[in-house]
């Protein structure tokens, strides 16, 4: 019998990184996410409100959209690969402050930049993003039952909600931008797998 391979073992050349819990929460969160961004700029920049219209329609989605955008992650706490996977983000290491320092010092070395499952610069845009989320939400509910709180108080939510929102577009934009720059990353949300060559490369501390 000829030796086994590594081409004809899969296993040893791929290893697991995200499960379907993990992988429909990401989707299905960007979708409302990306629902949000693309009404919000129709409401917003009066060339695309003229171009679309239906304004009263408009308003409807954005904000049932951003009712729905927590929903996700909380149907995913149901798995206890999404919970891991939260706990992770959550937890800062000293790997991560070397990483950080990197990033400052704008050093591309990998062994400059330990990373275990997420590298400092995810776990900083999850948190980020989680209570950019919980603002939105928060002020979007004081602008939409006007008759609730005080003048004062739904002014002052507008211009949180209209100034946090720019930032949201300008992160994501980032976000996309480096998703797009590493496919393997892509891959890794869209089948589950990852190369273990890109897992030791970018992701040296992780034990899969």
């Amino acid at each position: 019998m000829p030796p086994r391979t590594e081409a004809a073992t899969g296993p040893a050349t791929e290893v697991h990184r995200f499960g379907p819990a993990q992988r429909w929460t990401h989707r299905t969160t960007a979708a409302l996410m990306g629902v949000c961004v693309v009404t919000a700029a129709c409401l917003y920049v009066p060339q695309f409100a003229e171009l679309v219209g239906r304004r009263d329609l408009l308003v409807r989605v954005h904000e049932w959209a951003g009712l729905a955008l927590p929903l996700p992650v909380l149907a995913g706490l149901a798995s206890r690969a999404l919970r891991a996977d939260l706990g992770h983000l959550n937890r800062f290491g000293p790997h991560d402050t070397v990483w950080l320092r990197a990033a400052l010092r704008r050093d591309k070395r990998r062994s400059a930049r330990p990373a275990a499952k997420f590298n400092a610069g995810q776990k900083l845009y999850a948190a980020w993003i989680a209570g950019a989320t919980l603002v939105m939400l928060g002020t979007g509910l004081l602008m939409w039952f006007t008759h609730l709180t005080p003048l004062v108080w739904r002014t002052s939510a507008t211009f949180v909600h209209d100034w946090l929102a720019l930032t949201v577009g300008v992160v994501l934009a980032g976000h996309i931008g480096m998703a797009l720059g590493d496919p393997e990353s892509r891959k890794g949300l869209r089948t589950g797998r990852v190369s273990r060559s890109w897992a030791e490369r970018e992701h040296p501390l992780w034990r899969p």
